[in-house]
């Protein structure tokens, strides 16, 4: 007699497949930082003297304390200036609202080196306000490099990132809330403070860690204005890759220090939030008013004048793109003409090819596995697809410069070698994305009810066809609305690519940085005129696939 077999259930299969790419890409790589972190780097043995070097030599701690004070500062500025802004926009009318959207939002997606570089071209040694100040009022203006310079750009750039957090919460508070408020003597500035805070804290929280997070992991704004300001994301450049000494163990050892730092204030974020997290379900959205003559011009001046900050350096970087410039492009000349664009597709096209191509790749790849793994948390949840989902915010707390240094350490010999391939950039930007579409994947999945796939199956479709007829297409809109707003993410990473990248794999923003380094400012303007292009497109087809129009997380 016989005995059938049972089939294994093509789910566990699905499981076991992503824990083993979650193990490979991610906990390998890291495990090996981890490893040469307390290996000699000529005997081999084991120690731990590049821990002690690193706290004990000031030159090297003050690096850690530099990186502190500039995201502590950038996250206060930023909360001051993003809570109100959010505020505002989504309890008055302002003209122009969905325009201005874009423009907040472009502010922030477009890549943290080039928004460096545009500040310098602005208020440099030798930038357009500064010489002009000096030659109007013969007064030298504050030096745009250092500490100062770095809270400049990220402010300006991060601070976005509060409002859509802060709107993504105001979207969901009740309309009736305000007016009981209201009905109580609570209007103005009183109900913002006693009402809308408490909340929205929850959704501050996590935008304070976002900018934290960021801003301690930036490397393109310190390695461009920092000058002898060091942060932690540069030093561990230097240590991997300096021009004068290298030592892998030293750039391992800080890497290490890095994830743990950054672990300990996930944490404690999650803690806070937590603690102060309220459950709303807006019946009623909250009808926007128009304020009065004076309160809307003020509001409007805020608004569109925090944009104008924010963008007005990239607006010149555009500017400068259409300038002649000289045979070698260091310099620029009287006229306009696209002199800059002809010779970046000259001897930068394949720079844009390969945009294309990896952070293309990358993003295919991070919209299937955010699907798979969502499914599997929210409609398989068992012991494995727990690990799974735990897994999946591990990426969270890695710096991009650690992701590039993992990536080279596990992947530069053995039985599997990626380095200087477009594959590894793919993994690397996979591995640093994937969180973000996975938990937007999970909330948009969470809001369809299990009894749509129940009634597919009991109609006779498979599982894996309801997933792929049923399940998928109604989520597709927020998948859609994810893929363009990971897309934008990924055409601006730097801190992983600087590690990764070879002259057959460089992109847009490599190219940006490849450029400035040369000091060929003609093309590296023009390539970051067309990387701001494909970022704006990017946004325009956000707003045309998401349901209302408006981008919040």
């Amino acid at each position: 007699m016989m005995v059938k077999t049972k089939k294994p259930d093509l789910w566990v299969v699905v499981s076991l497949c992503i824990l083993a790419l979650y193990v490979v890409f991610m906990l390998y790589p890291v495990l090996r930082v981890t490893t040469q972190s307390v290996r000699d780097n000529t005997t081999g043995t084991f120690t731990l003297r590049y821990f002690k070097q690193f706290f004990s030599d000031p030159y090297y701690f003050i690096t850690l304390f530099n990186s502190f004070k500039i995201s502590l500062c950038v996250t206060a500025v930023c909360l001051v200036v993003g809570v109100p802004l959010a505020y505002l926009y989504n309890i008055y009318e302002i003209k122009g609202r969905h325009v201005l959207q874009i423009l907040i939002v472009l502010s922030s997606m477009s890549a943290p080196f080039i928004g460096a570089y545009s500040w310098v071209l602005l208020l440099g040694r030798s930038g357009l306000i500064t010489k002009f100040i000096k030659s109007a009022f013969n007064i030298v203006p504050p030096n745009i490099y250092g500490f100062k310079g770095i809270l400049l750009v990220l402010s300006t750039r991060l601070f976005s990132l509060v409002f859509l957090y802060v709107s993504g919460a105001l979207k969901n508070m009740d309309n009736s809330l305000l007016e009981a408020s209201a009905n109580m003597g609570r209007t103005g500035w009183r109900r913002f403070v006693s009402v809308v805070l408490p909340l929205c804290m929850p959704s501050i929280l996590a935008a304070a860690l976002m900018v934290f997070m960021r801003s301690l992991a930036d490397f393109g704004t310190p390695l461009l204005i920092g000058e002898g300001y060091r942060t932690f994301p540069v030093e561990i450049y230097n240590q991997y890759v300096g021009e004068t000494s290298i030592n892998h163990s030293f750039a391992a050892a800080i890497s290490v220090i890095a994830i743990l730092i950054t672990l300990v204030v996930f944490l404690f974020q999650k803690y806070l939030s937590n603690k102060m997290s309220y459950s709303m379900s807006a019946m009623h959205r909250i009808e926007r008013k128009k304020p009065s003559l004076l309160a809307g011009i003020l509001i409007h001046m805020y608004a569109y004048g925090l944009v104008t900050i924010s963008l007005i350096p990239q607006v010149y970087l555009v500017y400068l793109s259409f300038r002649n410039t000289t045979k070698t492009g260091n310099m620029f000349k009287p006229g306009y003409s696209f002199m800059n664009y002809q010779q970046v597709f000259d001897t930068m096209g394949n720079a844009v090819w390969n945009t294309v191509k990896i952070c293309g790749g990358a993003l295919v790849i991070v919209v299937v596995l955010a699907v798979l793994i969502s499914y599997l948390v929210v409609r398989r949840y068992n012991v494995i697809n727990n690990i799974i989902d735990m897994l999946s915010m591990v990426p969270y707390i890695i710096p991009g410069s650690v992701v590039g240094i993992a990536m080279v350490m596990a992947f530069n010999s053995g039985p599997l070698v990626l380095t200087g391939t477009a594959m590894i950039m793919m993994i690397a930007m996979s591995v640093r994305r994937i969180p973000y579409t996975i938990r937007s994947s999970v909330a948009v999945l969470g809001q369809i009810p299990l009894s749509v796939e129940e009634a597919a199956v009991s109609l006779g479709a498979g599982k894996t066809k309801t997933l792929v007829r049923i399940t998928v297409p109604m989520m597709f809109s927020g998948i859609l609305s994810g893929a363009i707003m990971s897309w934008v993410t990924l055409i601006t990473e730097l801190s992983s690519s600087i590690i990764l990248y070879s002259s057959k794999t460089i992109t847009l923003n490599l190219g940006v940085y490849v450029m400035v380094s040369r000091g060929t400012d003609g093309k590296a303007c023009a390539i970051s005129s067309i990387l701001m292009l494909f970022t704006i497109l990017s946004l325009i087809l956000f707003m045309k696939v998401s349901k209302n129009g408006d981008i919040s997380v």
